[in-house]
């Protein structure tokens, strides 16, 4: 026969019991209700800081269409450096083809892997350059980044003709491309990353524009 304090000491054990579970089913309530209220908003704010990034390449641009939701994956090794999918981005106007973003690899930087951003014309011709992630050895290397310096800006307006594709190397190797004080294993790869894009580019133009979108932002994934 159960004693008064050990009835006691059990109704106490269920009122604690009972008191957790209620606290654990407001606190997930609550969490969920901040999450369901921030969710639209942060996606937004990620929205709002990749077409930033399509922004510095793409310039004044002109669009009509919605670059992230008209996006493809494409492979290619050899061209752009990796074997997984790179994303590619279209830019139209009236449904016509202005530009397209493609996000290559350099495979070849001095710490590591370096992506990039590529925007290029419906001619071929580069609207932008920029890095969007890298490894490279602060105040050596990260010159790339165009918060260092202005080295990446050079590749405006250039294209597979224009320098000529023997001349798609740094100065050092003959070609027409500065390297950095001390470091040419960097810049010589993005060089060489954004020509093999150039010619990636120019090799698929019309499956570029022409494959259905993948119905998201690849990015994403």
């Amino acid at each position: 026969m159960a004693t008064p304090n050990a009835e006691h000491a059990g109704k106490r054990s269920l009122r604690a019991a009972l008191t957790l579970s209620v606290a654990t089913l407001l606190s997930a309530a609550l969490l969920a209700f901040v999450f369901d209220a921030t969710r639209d908003r942060i996606a937004e704010a990620e929205r709002a800081g990749r077409m930033a990034r399509f922004s510095a390449v793409l310039g004044d641009t002109r669009h009509d269409n919605d670059i992230l939701n008209d996006a493809i994956e494409v492979r290619d090794h050899e061209l752009l450096g990796t074997a997984e999918a790179v994303p590619v981005f279209r830019i139209r106007l009236g449904n016509q083809p202005v530009a397209a973003v493609i996000m290559p690899v350099a495979p070849g930087g001095y710490g590591g892997p370096i992506r990039l951003v590529v925007g290029i014309d419906a001619d071929g011709k580069l609207l932008g350059v920029r890095v969007f992630s890298h490894r490279e050895t602060p105040g050596l290397g990260d010159d790339i980044d165009e918060r260092k310096s202005d080295w990446i800006l050079g590749f405006s307006g250039k294209s597979l003709e224009e320098p000529a594709p023997e001349k798609w190397k740094v100065r050092k190797d003959g070609g027409a491309f500065d390297q950095f004080t001390g470091a040419t294993v960097t810049p010589r790869a993005v060089v060489n990353a954004v020509f093999k894009t150039l010619t990636y580019f120019e090799q698929n133009r019309e499956m570029i524009f022409a494959e259905p979108a993948t119905g998201m932002d690849p990015l994403e994934q």
